[in-house]
């Protein structure tokens, strides 16, 4: 584990060395903002920080017995090879999350990375052979759109895999843990959200802004984290709505991601211009109203404008499926109890927020949120040293934080008896 934990270091501090050329990678074949990428970097590379230094507490256990004659231990072992999916909004972190927990707990990993950003995921292999990681641990397999299913099929079916982990859509999540059922293999998975974005009438209002603001735009728009449907009390309502929007139109600056004043990158393809475009017409012919944005921006291809839409309601598509994109749809709610039912009425669970100042309704709130994540007067929650994860549909097992490398571990029971 010593080992472990010192080539885990040194990859870390690689990352940390050659962070420049890493965001530009990522800004080059994601779109991000320069300034985001630098950021997913540093957060990417804390995974390898903390893993190196969890990879020295994989603690067993001793059970007093029953019986006089025995002892009995627990001992954590590795669960063999991971096959490591991941997608292409966080080309970097979202890989070592899972390798940082994985080679902590000694396993080796077979990374296949989004098809759209495979870039990341050789940069980082390439650090990995400098840090001293031995050849054969830390494996890439990149290959096109048309194969991605096959390879798939292949990492989740082959009993020499011991365990999957994705991160991507529910959907292929569902594809995934069929075929991992027939080895039943030991599986993680982090799947679409839906999060809501509640604000209460006590709330600082200028707060929920800021957050909202962060929560919904950060990468355009294309994080499973990200807001997707905003609840605001009647009696703010109006309030919020208008100062949102004056925030949009004044902080938010599309363009290409190498531009220093760039906070709104290219979406990742057409599709998802077309879902984005899909979602507010569906709204708009609803009766929802575009307060601002709404549509394909100037510069062409797949950039597009923020958009924020009110009198939205739960029938709109935009409310009932994640669009990841850039639209934030504002419903207007008059109770805490009907906000807590429209949060819950999603088949997922992933990230939820709320922004209050009643310390009895935030305990009531935080307990009630089917979700796995709860930010309170917080927009941006994601941390190295939380547990990452989801309910419902949202996904298995918890990623980061103390808990993330038990999904790379067996407990194996050893029953000492004659003594």
């Amino acid at each position: 584990s010593q080992e472990r934990s010192a080539r885990l270091r040194r990859w870390y501090e690689l990352m940390m060395e050659n962070k420049e050329e890493l965001a530009r990678i990522i800004t080059a074949e994601n779109g991000k903002p320069l300034k985001e990428a630098h950021g997913e970097i540093v957060y990417s590379a804390s995974f390898l920080e903390w893993f190196a230094e969890e990879a020295r507490r994989i603690y067993g256990d001793v059970i007093p017995a029953s019986a006089k004659d025995r002892r009995v231990l627990v001992l954590k072992q590795p669960v063999g090879v991971a096959a490591i999916i991941t997608p292409w909004n966080f080309p970097s972190a979202m890989i070592t999350r899972k390798v940082g927990a994985a080679l902590a707990a000694g396993c080796t990993v077979v990374v296949k990375p989004a098809e759209d950003t495979p870039l990341s995921a050789l940069a980082l292999g390439e650090l990995a052979n400098q840090a001293g990681i031995p050849a054969g641990v830390y494996n890439v397999v990149p290959c096109s759109r048309q194969q991605t299913a096959a390879v798939g099929e292949v990492l989740c079916t082959d009993p020499l895999v011991s365990k999957i982990s994705f991160t991507g859509s529910t959907a292929t999540g569902k594809i995934l843990l069929k075929h991992a059922a027939g080895t039943v293999k030991r599986v993680s998975m982090e799947l679409g959200g839906h999060a809501p974005f509640i604000v209460f009438d006590s709330a600082n209002v200028d707060r929920a802004v800021a957050g909202a603001l962060a929560s919904k735009y950060r990468n355009s728009g294309q994080t499973c984290v990200c807001t997707n449907r905003f609840l605001v009390q009647k009696g703010i309502h109006d309030e919020f709505v208008e100062k949102f929007a004056k925030a949009i139109e004044k902080e938010l600056h599309v363009g290409n991601g190498f531009d220093a004043k760039t906070t709104q990158g290219p979406l990742i393809n057409e599709k998802a211009v077309e879902k984005v475009e899909k979602h507010i017409k569906d709204a708009v012919s609803q009766g929802a109203s575009i307060v601002t944005g709404g549509k394909r921006h100037s510069l062409g291809k797949n950039f597009f404008e923020p958009t924020l839409l009110s009198n939205v309601t739960t029938k709109m598509l935009c409310t009932q499926e994640e669009t990841f994109g850039p639209l934030a749809p504002v419903i207007k709610f008059d109770t805490e109890a009907e906000a807590v039912a429209i949060a819950n009425a999603a088949n997922v669970g992933l990230a939820g927020y709320f922004y209050s100042q009643d310390p009895a309704q935030i305990w009531r709130v935080a307990e009630q949120l089917e979700v796995g994540m709860v930010g309170v007067n917080e927009g941006i929650i994601s941390s190295v040293e939380c547990p990452f994860g989801g309910v419902k549909e949202s996904g298995l097992g918890r990623e980061g934080s103390k808990y993330g490398i038990d999904e790379y571990l067996e407990i194996k029971y050893v029953c000492f008896g004659g003594l």
